[in-house]
């Protein structure tokens, strides 16, 4: 069938086998046999029963500690209680309904909106044009400690920092008064927290000086973020440092500006320290917000029924506002 070779002297010499044809060797080659592969259904349901376990005490806990009691707080507004005799009653919607018609509910609830207007526009507009400075400045010495200086007031509590400007705006020994005095202006020195007519603004005051700090650096990130060439195009094509703040900070940034809204709204719809240590709600209930008349109702009134229907106007509005937020953030995401 095949041609026989002889073997050579030298070969036999040297000890060379014998090769065989390319067919024999193909033919004589062994195949592997193939394994039989495993289903990828068992391996998948594995792995998914694997995630759930490791999100599982995720889920319980946060079923138990925060979805558990908002479904409570709901059953809560629907009933009148005694927290002193322990009785309950179903009483339906007749809170909400009290609630409608309580002119401290609206009062309060005005405070709260007028805190997120003048939250957002200094929180936020005039953090990012701070920040923007700041970012601008060639000495990177400058830039850290100017951060560092203006982070300090958010390091300090609220109830430190509402102690502080109590005594900031006493009437008598107060240092606005006195400075107001010093500079010719004591017409304008009043009791700042003794009259409705400047009790809210002075709280919202003392707010946005704790807070401000604190949103100048998270926007401060942000910037560094933005890759210097745009700059620098935008500074050969002669655009002014104006121009290039609205054309390309404010665009690029959008996506921290979104965050600092859901932030700042949710946190003046939540704000109760800086009230309660610096009027308690006063005078004449006029610096009530939502979270201080809820505390009032359902721990001094012992209305706990209608304490829980304004927690939960309380939360939808926050997570109105959340969701707002979200989804026109993510319409408008960034991507350098």
């Amino acid at each position: 069938m095949f041609a026989q070779r002889t073997t050579t002297p030298s070969e036999a010499r040297s000890g060379a086998s014998y090769r065989l044809p390319p067919t024999v060797t193909e033919a004589v080659v062994t195949v592997p046999r193939s394994r039989r592969p495993r289903p990828r259904g068992n391996r998948s349901r594995l792995s998914r029963i694997a995630g759930l376990a490791w999100v599982l005490p995720a889920l319980v806990v946060l079923g138990v500690f925060v979805y558990l009691p908002l479904v409570q707080n709901f059953v809560f507004s629907t009933q009148e209680s005694d927290i002193y005799t322990g009785t309950q009653q179903f009483v339906g919607l007749a809170n909400y309904e009290k609630l409608l018609g309580d002119p401290i509910f609206w009062s309060a609830f005005g405070n709260n909106v007028l805190y997120a207007v003048l939250s957002i526009v200094f929180q936020v507009g005039g953090a990012l044009i701070l920040a923007a400075m700041i970012e601008s400045l060639r000495s990177s010495r400058w830039r850290k400690a100017l951060r560092a200086i203006y982070f300090i007031p958010s390091a300090i509590s609220l109830t430190v920092a509402g102690l502080l400007f109590y005594f900031i705006y006493e009437p008598n020994l107060g240092l606005l008064n006195h400075l107001l005095s010093t500079v010719g202006l004591g017409g304008l020195a009043q009791p700042w927290l003794g009259q409705e007519s400047t009790a809210m603004v002075s709280i919202i005051a003392m707010s946005q000086w704790q807070g401000f700090g604190y949103c100048t650096l998270l926007f401060a990130v942000a910037i560094q973020r933005i890759p210097s060439e745009l700059y620098e195009a935008a500074s050969l094509d002669g655009i002014g440092s104006v121009g290039r703040f609205f054309h390309i900070t404010v665009p690029l940034v959008r996506e921290m500006t979104g965050l600092m809204m859901i932030i700042t709204i949710s946190g003046a719809f939540q704000v109760f320290n800086e009230v309660m240590v610096m009027t308690s709600g006063g005078p004449n209930n006029s610096t009530q917000v939502l979270a201080s008349w809820l505390y009032r109702s359902g721990f001094v009134r012992n209305d706990f029924g209608y304490a829980a229907a304004i927690a939960t106007v309380l939360f939808i509005v926050t997570m109105i506002v959340a969701l707002a937020q979200l989804w026109y953030t993510r319409r408008r995401r960034v991507e350098f």
